[in-house]
């Protein structure tokens, strides 16, 4: 049976998308483009990219009602080989990675109530190599969702429900209360002032902020730069495709899923980022004196959200934003581990990944491919290196998605017949136009970071050799 909703579907689009990024990201943004108009921008792009690749994925997913989501796409469009890369570098890095890094992320703000759960609190040194207690917490948390996960999807789905829709109803409390009922009409207008002000602002080894002017390609660049936070903050809106088979009515459901997720968060994440410039400043300075001398640009350890909320909360925003930032990755997680593994095992049946993770449990999941998932996210939890790996494939995501929404247009071609429930939307100008606008983030970030773009085309290359071992086996 069954037992996914819609809405189920929807909270796991939107919940997936969730998780620690709107927190913080901005302030990153603030200092690669120097200007709220550029900023603001950023964030309406990022929305419009997703909602052009969800509109364009859902006519894959209604021909393809089956787990394992983007892997199946990528198969039947061109081969076996590209599925497989692109499972391998979700395994590898992409899922495994978010799960480490949010998982950590939940446990640094948990440190923020208990500071025993403190990144500084070290527990075992060897070396150059530390064991914080925070890298346990965040190992303890997968393995409770790995645990509860394992038991169904009776259990699943109400994490789901419980948590993601709470951090929606604490993001619209945010927006509500930042835009309309603790304002700060000076700072706004001061914001307003400047708003297309651009440039680019880099702290320097002695404390010092340098300046860059930006304009022409140069802003075009920095753009594209600062979209790497947005968009990350955007991704992971797919992870619905990957549990189709345990969706009501998938053929229909899957397609407004991704619509009505996507379109929620990039509306909440505009409005959000309209709220941190009705409370603090855009500009500040690393050694300003308090929220409002630091500003969005420079907000203590980038936690824009905090610094806003403090506005709104005074001295107890720190906890309160804590307790949110813990909801709100503690629910991402949870979609993100539950969704997964349905990709590993269409694999393993597929006879390229292990093969007891074919099969289910009793209770109807895939429990070997959970803890497989939960192993590597543990070991990339100790490593403290899910950071870098997530900044490298950032690249290699996009370029999956330019090559599975090319995957419709192959797919019109090779198979004009088959059934297609929903058909893209906007076909073929939105299709084009994601590709176009992916296409040019992609060329950009090998031009602008080439030193994570050519490492995640390396991890996805990786697989070739391994692809074979697989089929040899």
């Amino acid at each position: 049976m069954k037992k996914l909703t819609l809405t189920d579907a929807a909270l796991i689009v939107s919940g997936s998308m969730i998780g620690s990024g709107i927190f913080i990201v901005s302030a990153d943004m603030a200092r690669t483009v120097g200007g709220p108009g550029y900023m603001l921008l950023l964030w309406v792009l990022s929305g419009i990219i997703t909602l052009f690749a969800a509109l364009s994925y859902g006519e894959l997913a209604g021909m393809f009602p089956h787990a394992g989501g983007q892997y199946v796409y990528l198969k039947e469009a061109f081969n076996p080989l590209i599925g497989f890369l692109y499972g391998w570098s979700l395994f590898t890095v992409v899922q495994s990675g978010t799960i480490a890094a949010v998982a950590v992320a939940f446990a640094k703000f948990t440190g923020v109530i208990f500071p025993f759960f403190s990144e500084s609190h070290i527990l075992l040194t060897i070396g150059s190599f530390t064991i914080s207690a925070a890298q346990l917490l965040g190992i303890a948390s997968i393995a409770l969702l790995t645990i509860i996960n394992s038991f169904g999807l009776d259990y699943g789905k109400w994490i789901i429900r419980f948590f993601n829709s709470t951090k929606l109803i604490a993001l619209f409390g945010l927006i509500v209360l930042g835009i309309w009922f603790f304002p700060q009409p000076d700072v706004w207008a001061e914001n307003m002032s400047h708003f297309w002000d651009s440039g680019k602002y880099e702290v320097e080894a002695n404390g010092a902020v340098a300046f860059t002017k930006l304009a022409g390609v140069g802003l075009l660049s920095a753009m594209g730069v600062g979209l790497v936070g947005s968009l990350f903050s955007s991704d992971a809106w797919n992870n619905v495709t990957f549990i189709s088979a345990d969706i009501q009515n998938p053929k229909r459901n899957i397609p407004l899923s991704l619509l009505i997720g996507t379109l929620v968060v990039t509306v909440l994440y505009f409005l959000v980022n309209i709220a941190y410039l009705k409370l603090i400043p855009f500009f500040g300075s690393p050694d300003g004196a308090g929220v409002l001398g630091h500003g969005i640009m420079f907000a203590e350890k980038d936690r824009v959200a905090t610094a806003a909320s403090t506005m709104i909360f005074g001295g107890t925003a720190t906890i309160i934003m804590a307790v949110l930032i813990m909801i709100s990755t503690f629910g991402c997680n949870n979609g993100i581990v539950l969704s997964s593994v349905r990709v590993y095992q269409a694999m393993a049946l597929d006879g390229l990944f292990f093969e007891k993770m074919k099969a289910n449990n009793r209770h109807g999941v895939p429990a070997f491919a959970l803890w497989i998932q939960f192993a590597w996210s543990a070991v990339l939890c100790l490593s403290g290196q899910y950071g870098t790996l997530l900044d490298y494939v950032i690249f290699a995501v996009m370029i999956f998605y330019i090559i599975t929404i090319y995957g419709i247009f192959v797919l019109r071609k090779t198979r004009p017949d088959a059934e297609r429930p929903y058909k893209a939307f906007g076909y073929p100008v939105v299709p084009i136009l994601y590709i176009i606008m992916a296409g040019a983030f992609c060329l950009n970030l090998l031009y602008a970071k080439p030193w994570s773009a050519y490492p995640g085309l390396g991890i996805v290359l990786l697989g070739v050799p391994v692809y074979y071992f697989w089929k040899k086996k």
